[in-house]
């Protein structure tokens, strides 16, 4: 008789279980997309698009787009009532939080074009 995921998860103590299933979130987490983050939180696109004073097809558009600016990824995660933090990771380092990106990104552009990009020193 084969035994189950499920059978085998009741087999481990409580405090293996508990660490299995923050690996299991952790790796979900970190393959979401904006729109299942949006979902995961049972947010509507509607209530997005209130928040950031956009319509509804504002927020449909932002969850298809591969490239945002910091300052609208930001922003987004905020109407979700979550806070953007960037990460740098290199091999043989511990992680790097990095900070003051989402000020530049708000700064006007010498074009006045919200996509263009900011150089800074």
């Amino acid at each position: 008789m084969a035994s189950t995921l499920d059978d085998k998860m009741k087999k481990l103590s409580p405090a293996r279980r508990k660490k299995i299933e923050a690996r299991a979130a952790e790796l979900i987490a970190e393959e979401m997309c904006l729109r299942d983050l949006r979902r995961a939180l049972r947010l509507t696109q509607d209530r997005i698009a209130e928040t950031l004073g956009i319509g509804q097809e504002g927020v449909s558009r932002l969850e298809k787009r591969s490239d945002l600016l910091i300052s609208t990824l930001r922003s987004y995660i905020e109407a979700m009532g979550g806070r953007l933090s960037l990460i740098a990771e290199f091999p043989e380092r511990q992680p790097v939080i990095l900070s003051g990106l989402a000020k530049m990104d708000t700064e006007p552009s010498p074009t006045g074009r919200e996509d263009a990009p900011t150089s800074h020193p």
